[in-house]
């Protein structure tokens, strides 16, 4: 797995996934934000780290009993007790929600173990409670029924598909209030850098927005004041 450097690791703690899906867009990618997945609680800052991934198929019932569970080599298991810390758990449900890609138990799990948080394009089951947890947590929806009515854990830190986005071990995912992006691994330092420009600029506007400055010319910066007002913004704010 690549390692995610610790400064950019804290680079992307601070900018939107709105900003670096347009970052990503500017280098031809265009489906990185995974579909119809929200935060349990949208206010625990942004979640950051690399991807570690499970997959699930669809169950056939006389191989997914739930005396599997007594197989402490069961992928659903393993998975949990093998992602590393600083990584994010990223689940492939088929985007079925019907049955709980996991519950609270083994969310806590990985919260314990130090994960930087787990996503399904799925649902979990213990919902509420995962909420209160100290880690972000991302899915569809709530759901109830165990994994097992409908869900096979098969293959551990493979390439997966996550709301109808790829996904590779390895590559960076960023969370945040509205949703979950993908950030390719061997683009993720550069994606960063650019990703906090963008943010100081925005806010930048944003703030002349609100005092009632029109965005042509400033956004984007066409008027030949607006560099010069954005420096002057950027050093008064120490930005």
């Amino acid at each position: 797995m690549t390692k995610l450097k610790s400064e950019t690791r804290e680079k992307l703690k601070g900018v939107s996934t709105a900003t670096l899906c347009t970052a990503l867009f500017k280098r031809g990618l265009r489906n990185q934000f995974i579909q119809e997945v929200r935060p349990l609680n949208p206010n625990l800052g942004n979640m950051v780290g690399e991807a570690f991934t499970l997959r699930y198929i669809p169950a056939r019932e006389d191989l997914n009993p739930i005396s599997v569970f007594q197989d402490r080599g069961h992928p659903q298991r393993k998975a949990v007790e093998e992602c590393p810390p600083g990584a994010v758990m990223v689940i492939d449900s088929r985007k079925d929600a019907r049955a709980a890609s996991a519950g609270g138990i083994l969310v806590s799990r990985l919260m314990k173990r130090g994960v930087a948080g787990v996503v399904t394009d799925g649902g979990f089951r213990d919902s509420p409670e995962i909420a209160q947890l100290a880690m972000p947590a991302y899915h569809a929806r709530p759901s109830a029924p165990t994994n097992l009515t409908l869900h096979q854990a098969l293959d551990i830190n493979v390439p997966i598909g996550c709301g109808d986005v790829p996904v590779w071990p390895g590559d960076v995912v960023v969370g945040d209030a509205e949703g979950v992006v993908i950030v390719p691994a061997h683009l993720a330092d550069e994606i960063a850098d650019e990703a906090v420009e963008m943010t100081a600029f925005e806010d930048f506007v944003q703030e002349e927005v609100l005092k009632g400055r029109s965005i042509l010319g400033l956004y984007p910066a066409t008027d030949p004041q607006t560099p010069i007002d954005f420096a002057a913004w950027r050093k008064a704010n120490n930005r």
